[in-house]
C-alpha cells in the first residue's frame, strides 16, 4: 500500500465513523473507496467493510461506557433480541441473493424520510410518559430489524434508530448507544465468516478500522457531553438519508 491509500482509508474512515455513530449508512462512503478507489471486487469490499464496521462501533461502545451513557444490565433485553435475529440475516445472506431486500430497502428510505420529517420533537426531545405498546411487540420488532441488519448492513444505522426512536420510545441519543452495541457484536461474527471465506483485504480493512476507530470514539464522546447533539444527529441523519436515497435511485 503506499501513503497515499493510506491516507484516503484513514481520512474515509474517520468520516464515516463519525456519521455511523451519529446516524448511519457511512458504509456508503467506504464501500465507494474499496470499490472505486482502492478496486476491489464487490464481495471483497463488503467483507473488508465489515472490518472498519467492526472496530468503530466496539470503540464508540467503549466511549459511551466510559462517559456513563451505556447500562448493559438495564438493557439486555433490548439487545438481546435485534443480536439473535442477526444471526438469522447471516445465515440467510449466506443462502439467498439480497437483491429482493436491496430493492425493498430503496422504498423504505423514502418512508424513513417521511417519518423523519413529521414531527421532528419525537427525535430531539427526550420522551415523557409511559411506552403503551405491548412488550412483545416491541421485541418484534427489535428481532426483525436484526435480521435485517444481519442479512443487508446497508442502512442498519438508519433503520435501527427510527425502530428505538419511535418504537421503543427513547432519544436519539440513547438509541445510538444502543445501536453501536449490537452492529458491533453481530458484525464481529459476520466478520469472522467474511475471513473464513477469504473476502476481507486485512490492509485496506485495517486503514479503515483506524480512522473508524477514531471517529466513533470522539463523536460518542461529543454525543455524550454536548447538550445539542440530540439535535445535531436528527439533522445528520436526514441528510444521510437524502443522500442514500439520492444515491440508490441513480440520481447522483
Amino acid at each position: 500500500m503506499t501513503i497515499w491509500e493510506i491516507a484516503v482509508g484513514i481520512g474515509a474512515g474517520l468520516i464515516a465513523g463519525c456519521i455511523n455513530t451519529l446516524a448511519g449508512n457511512g458504509s456508503a462512503l467506504t464501500l465507494a473507496v474499496l470499490m472505486e478507489f482502492f478496486g476491489l471486487p464487490a464481495n471483497i469490499a463488503n467483507g473488508t467493510n465489515r472490518l472498519g464496521i467492526v472496530a468503530q462501533s466496539w470503540a464508540t461502545t467503549f466511549s459511551f461506557i466510559k462517559e456513563g451513557r451505556f447500562d448493559f444490565h438495564r438493557n439486555y433485553q433490548v439487545l438481546l433480541w435485534p443480536v439473535l435475529g442477526a444471526f438469522i440475516g447471516i445465515y440467510l445472506a449466506i443462502i439467498i441473493s439480497s437483491e429482493g431486500f436491496r430493492l425493498v430497502y430503496k422504498y423504505l428510505l423514502l418512508l424513513m424520510l417521511v417519518v423523519i420529517l413529521i414531527k421532528p420533537k419525537r427525535w430531539i426531545q427526550t420522551p415523557s410518559g409511559e411506552n403503551k405498546t405491548p412488550m412483545w411487540i416491541i421485541y418484534f420488532i427489535y428481532f426483525l430489524i436484526g435480521i435485517y441488519g444481519g442479512f443487508i448492513q446497508m442502512g442498519m444505522g438508519i433503520f435501527a434508530l427510527a425502530t428505538f426512536v419511535l418504537v421503543g420510545k427513547m432519544d436519539i441519543i440513547k438509541a445510538n448507544v444502543l445501536k453501536s452495541y449490537i452492529v458491533a457484536v453481530y458484525t464481529t461474527i459476520a466478520l469472522l465468516v467474511f475471513a473464513w471465506q477469504g473476502l476481507v483485504h486485512w490492509g485496506f480493512g485495517i486503514t479503515l478500522a483506524i480512522g473508524q476507530m477514531a471517529g466513533g470514539w470522539t463523536t460518542a464522546v461529543f454525543a455524550s457531553r454536548s447538550p445539542r447533539a440530540g439535535i445535531v444527529a436528527y439533522y445528520l441523519l436526514i441528510i444521510c438519508v437524502i443522500g442514500a436515497i439520492l444515491k440508490v435511485f441513480g440520481w447522483v
